[in-house]
This record gives C-alpha cells, structure tokens and sequence, in this order.
C-alpha cells in the first residue's frame, strides 16, 4: 500500500517507526543517499527537495490515483490522519501533538543537523559553529526535558510528535549531550526505545544499510554537502 523511498537517518526512521507502529502494509525502495541516488529523475517527480522519506501512497483513501508526499513531517501527519492514529482526537491534544512535530521539523532537526555537521563532517573545525550548534542542541534538549517533567509524552499521549523528535536524540552522544542531565528526557527515550515498533524500525534499517553509523567517506561528503540549483533538473 505504501512505498517508502527511504534511507536510515533520522528522518526516515520517523516513518518506519510509524508505518511499524500501525502494522501498515509497505515496501522500501533505498535510496542511497551518499551515492546521489536522491538525484534520479523519477526520484525527483516525488521528492522536489531531492530529499528522502517519501512515500507513494498506491491506495489513498480517496480512491483515486496514487498521491506521493514528501517531507517528513507532512508524511506523519498524512499516515495520521489516514490510519486515524497516533494524532489525538481531542482539539487541545491534536493542537499540542502539531505544535510539537512542528517545533522538530523547525528546531530540534535542523539545530542537531548543523551539529552533526561542523563536529563531525565539515573538512574544518570550526570552533565557534561547534559551539554555537552544541549550546542550542543543549537548549532543544532543555524545552523536551520541561515539557517531559509534566507531560508522559510530548501531547500526553504517544503521537507523532515523539516520532519526530525521538530519532534526532538517538545520536545523543554525537551532539555533545548527555541524557543524564535532561532525567525527564531520559525516561521518555529510553521509554520510546523500548517499544517493540521502534526496535523493529531500528533493525530495518540495518537490514537496508548494513554500514549503518560507518563513518562517511570523502566521495559521500562531496555528494551530500556539495550541492547547488544545478541538481534540480527541470
């Protein structure tokens, strides 16, 4: 019902963790992202970002042709509303479960991002952007500990909102943080982790990369930082 153009970072293991969590039929098609593969014509009529997740739903509920969706975020929301899961039917609830999934897709994804960056990939270190993406992670890790000191889960109830975030603190360590000093944030990881549809999603993605966490060669760093207009094909 679902294919999945998928590649195991953070964002794209918010989707299997969904799609794992539902019990939703769905195929992966691998789209190696250090090889370019991104940057396929026919890859490109799905995903205008030239970015992975996306999904072609082959089944949408409407009856019609097949709908392809890109960007993470509007993926989660499009499965949530189709399946009627994991996005709560309550006005507040369904209010704090988008405020939260956005406050990732704006914050906590691209912060963490440009920390990965300056401290692992860029060819130079660069001490003040380190600094500079390593406080803010901090910070990020301080709002989800706040809301965590009161709330089970970011809308009460598991949502897509904690798919969002929970795969960009799986690399904790990488971004200069430890759990132990965000405890509200560390019960609700190690909660999410848990979960057998998160183990199950974690071990797809071994099964699609089986280098998963290898360090990234210097031809993969040229096709993933190096990119400009002329990648977009018309």
């Amino acid at each position: 019902m679902i294919d999945l153009y998928y590649w195991p970072t953070p964002n794209g293991h918010k989707i299997t963790m969904f799609l794992e969590e539902t019990g939703t039929e769905y195929r992966i098609v691998p789209i190696n992202i250090g090889k370019g593969e991104q940057f396929q014509p026919d890859f490109l009529g799905i995903a205008p970002n030239n970015r992975m997740p996306a999904i072609v739903d082959t089944k949408p509920a409407d009856g019609g042709a097949p709908i392809s969706v890109f960007e993470s975020g509007a993926i989660l929301l499009y499965l949530a509303e189709k399946s009627g899961r994991f996005l709560p039917k309550s006005l507040r609830g369904r209010v704090a479960a988008t405020e939260w999934l956005f406050w990732q897709m704006g914050g906590l994804g691209p912060m963490a991002g440009q920390n990965h960056h300056f401290s692992a990939y860029a060819p130079e270190k660069i001490p003040y952007a380190i600094d500079r993406y390593v406080k803010e992670t901090n910070r990020l890790y301080g709002v989800l500990n706040k809301r965590l000191a009161e709330h089970d889960f970011l809308a009460d109830e598991y949502s897509i909102a904690d798919m969002a975030a929970y795969p960009w603190v799986v690399p904790y360590e990488r971004q200069g943080q430890k759990l132990e000093d965000f405890p509200h944030l560390k019960r609700w990881f190690e909660t999410i982790k848990a979960r057998p549809a998160t183990v199950r999603a974690y071990e797809k993605a071994k099964e699609v990369n089986p280098q998963v966490g290898a360090p990234m060669s210097e031809e993969a760093k040229k096709v993933l930082f190096g990119q400009t207009a002329a990648v977009v094909k018309a």
